[in-house]
């Protein structure tokens, strides 16, 4: 059992509403664990957030407001069948066991119909974990007037979001979790007159008004940047500074048909040739799961906890996969706590030994890209990736960024970039957060230095 707490930054209203919302999900479990007949195996999981939402446009608050939610997902496993149903968790004892009740019923009367699962995974153990990280954010009023004025001159859109986030998990086999982490993040752009846009993110557990001074400063002198002529390149390799941003959505693919065992037992993952020993990456290259920043839980959604470090690829070589518990039980192997998509849930990639004073004199002659998006695997067999850069991207000769690029596509293989074309990684890491709030805001992020490649492959 483990459990990280800083009692010196727990607001009372913090610590409160955790408090209540803990007791009653240990309520509405327990009252389903009791109900549990022969042969019957039950999970309860648990998705809750407390958090504050805050948009603005052109330096002016324009939407606001607080979500407190929370839904539980039963799930009945029997005779090798499963299925599930999920509703809120609302904190009335009394509405939440009938709503429990009635989906625990539905279950019953609808597993029996399904048909039998052969790679089914059946809760096993009795580990339990409590793991509670709570930071410093900003007041909920203080927010508007800490960022705003910083700002109030630009031309400054985005979202704010911050808050409590819980993940809990419980089941008939005696397993029992709770994770809950404060985090924040304030993704934004600003834009010029000519239409040109800068994009930033600050985000983490710990508000920090000079280190949001100092990126908004680094942000306008970009913006300036993009408001000469852009110059135009033609299709072609050129040495390219990836700035942490840009790397995190590589490291991303990673996560689709990458890093699963699954994928490769199916012959469908991008790593099949490094897994064979038919190539490898540079020993620049090193990739690990890192839990230890406290910003996802360990645990999966059979309550199996991954090691709070697992090396992936350590200088160049795979040494370990990604493997779920189906996976494990499909092709005879050991699992190692990996979620049943098998994606990265906390990516670290280590730094290296490039000063980021040295970055454009190292660069020469070559871009600077700030953004990718639009990434698809354009060969997944081969590892080679396509997509487009995005937002403040420049052209540099002689270590001075000289004019920005329009925005141009790429087609490379991650063979090259992370391999042999791999000059250097930067001597710091950015942690570059999930700010999606699709069906509720998002947990974690990856921690990436930024990299300086070779011969990098513009298609257009």
């Amino acid at each position: 059992m483990t459990s990280s707490i800083s009692s010196s930054v727990i607001s009372p209203r913090s610590s409160a509403e955790l408090t209540a919302l803990e007791s009653s999900f240990a309520q509405v479990v327990e009252a389903l664990l009791r109900q549990a007949e022969s042969g019957e195996f039950l999970t309860v999981k648990l998705s809750s957030e407390r958090s504050q939402f805050i948009r603005f446009n052109q330096a002016k608050v324009r939407q606001i407001g607080n979500v407190a939610d929370g839904s539980l997902k039963l799930t009945l496993i029997r005779d090798q069948r499963t299925s599930y149903r999920s509703f809120p968790l609302t904190g009335d004892l009394e509405v939440d066991l009938q709503q429990a009740q009635l989906a625990l019923a539905d279950l019953r009367q609808e597993v029996s119909q399904l048909p039998i699962d052969p790679y089914l995974v059946i809760p096993a153990g009795t580990s339990t974990s409590h793991d509670v990280h709570l930071g410093q954010l900003l007041a909920p009023e203080a927010v508007t007037s800490t960022v705003l004025p910083i700002v109030a001159e630009l031309d400054f859109a985005g979202l704010y979001a911050a808050g409590l986030l819980v993940r809990g998990y419980a089941d008939s086999s005696g397993q029992k979790h709770w994770f809950a982490t404060d985090s924040f993040a304030l993704d934004y752009s600003l834009f010029g007159t000519g239409g040109e846009a800068v994009k930033g993110t600050l985000a983490g557990s710990t508000w920090d008004t000079e280190a949001y001074k100092t990126q908004i400063e680094e942000s306008k002198a970009q913006l300036q940047l993009l408001s000469t002529p852009p110059k135009q390149l033609s299709r072609g390799q050129y040495r390219t500074y990836f700035a942490p941003a840009a790397i995190a959505e590589l490291v991303g693919m990673l996560s689709w048909g990458g890093i699963s065992e699954a994928a490769l037992q199916q012959g469908n993952s991008a790593l099949k040739e490094l897994r064979r020993g038919q190539k490898r990456l540079s020993p620049r290259f090193t990739l690990k799961e890192n839990f230890q920043h406290g910003l996802v839980p360990r645990f999966n959604e059979w309550g199996e906890t991954a090691p709070i470090e697992l090396p992936l690829i350590v200088a160049g070589e795979l040494v370990n996969t990604l493997v779920s518990d189906r996976t494990a039980k499909e092709y005879g192997l050991a699992a190692n706590g990996a979620s049943g998509s098998e994606g990265l849930r906390s990516p670290e990639i280590s730094a290296g030994g490039l000063a980021r004073e040295q970055i454009l004199a190292a660069l020469d002659t070559g871009l600077y890209v700030s953004n990718l998006h639009y990434l698809n695997w354009s060969d997944r067999p081969t590892g080679r990736i396509t997509g487009m850069t995005r937002y403040a991207c420049f052209w540099v000769e002689n270590g001075e960024i000289v004019a920005p690029i329009e925005n141009l596509r790429f087609d490379e293989s991650l063979y090259r970039f992370w391999g042999e074309n791999l000059i250097d990684c930067t001597n710091f890491q950015e942690f570059v957060p999930e700010v999606g709030t699709y069906g509720g805001r998002q947990l974690g992020g990856c921690w990436v230095p930024g990299m300086l490649v070779e011969g990098f492959t513009y298609t257009l």
